[in-house]
């Protein structure tokens, strides 16, 4: 009876001083006991052991809804059931990759919001954000910033996307805004390279480097020679690059045209938007990808042969020493063959 007392007791009480809400997810087929230690690893619940027995004994320990909660620090145990048994307090959650595009965003958007695509596709379109944003394009494209999301229930597309933007806008530096003159570009173009960068790094620490390649050839009126670029004109995505595709006549085909393309390709993340801004100080003019994602960097076209030639025989004895009995096919482009070779 003590013990009894002492539960119900504490179920009015609140475990914790008020704070910000904490996101606790329930699992669909979780038992009341997971949900009960994500509870108390949250920090919301002292004692995992004790609310299960609350439940228990208010006999609402098999009535979970499954789903993504926001929950309040400080709340009391019953009001935190409430929630849990009554489905309050439910919001939707959602993560944008860094380099996702547009294309792979929008249906994201649609299915986890439960709206029908069209109203994303309107959203991202918008003119009122456009104009906001200084963004010369008839799409958001690189502007809704890769980040995890929570929304409530009913959340509109107009408002998911409204909220990517103001994030990309929170996201924003003062210090970059000041190095654009320095930079000799808009903050649209920086976005425009750093989303190029995002899909072309493989590894953090490469990503200033790439970043310079890029700035370098600008500055010397070279072509970028952006596979990534390759990629987002053709409007579908392709395994490889091949040479047939370096044809295509697109503005975004930084093969055939030259300086950065029109718009952004991706959304890029905070790293590459930092490599777009303060590019390393090298003088490479070229890279070339390994089989493990990693790059070569060369200043000189000659170089760059050699490192290509090089990687393709090291490619090929490993294939071999692996029982290889097949070769690329013709005209495709291996590792050693990717990005900014010319």
């Amino acid at each position: 009876m003590l013990v009894l007392m002492a539960v119900m007791l504490t179920a009015g009480c609140a475990d914790s001083t008020p704070q910000t809400a904490v996101r606790v997810v329930v699992p669909s087929g979780a038992t009341f006991r997971a949900a009960a230690d994500s509870l108390a690893r949250a920090g919301l619940i002292r004692s995992s052991r004790l609310f299960g027995l609350y439940a228990k004994l208010t006999d609402r320990d098999r009535a979970l809804k499954p789903g993504t909660y926001l929950i309040e620090a400080g709340r009391s145990w019953a009001s935190i059931l409430d929630d849990l048994t009554e489905g309050r307090g439910l919001v939707v959650t959602l993560t944008i990759p860094e380099g996702w595009s547009l294309a792979e965003i929008v249906p994201l958007l649609a299915q986890r919001l439960e709206v029908p695509i069209d109203s994303v596709e309107a959203a991202v379109r918008d003119t009122a954000l456009l104009a906001r944003l200084g963004v010369p394009m008839p799409t958001l494209e690189g502007y809704l910033f890769p980040e995890t999301y929570t929304f409530s229930p009913g959340t509109t597309a107009r408002s998911a996307v409204g909220e990517t933007t103001r994030e990309f806008e929170r996201r924003w530096r003062p210090e970059w805004t000041a190095r654009l003159d320095s930079l000799g570009l808009t903050r649209h173009q920086v976005v425009t390279l750093a989303s190029i960068v995002e899909k072309e790094a493989r590894v953090a620490e490469e990503r200033p480097i790439i970043a310079a390649v890029y700035s370098n050839r600008l500055r010397r009126g070279m072509l970028l020679q952006a596979d990534p670029t390759v990629q987002y004109s053709l409007g579908e995505h392709v395994d490889r690059v091949l040479y047939k595709h370096l044809e295509t006549d697109s503005p975004y085909n930084t093969y055939r045209y030259p300086g950065l393309p029109p718009g952004p390709i991706a959304s890029p993340g905070e790293a590459s938007l930092e490599a777009a801004v303060h590019p390393a100080d090298v003088p490479y003019l070229y890279f070339v990808a390994r089989a493990d994602g990693r790059h070569e960097f060369r200043v000189t076209f000659a170089e760059h042969e050699q490192a290509i030639s090089r990687i393709r025989r090291e490619d090929r004895q490993e294939r071999e020493a692996a029982g290889a009995d097949s070769v690329r096919g013709t005209g495709r482009k291996s590792p050693a063959d990717q990005s900014a070779r010319r």
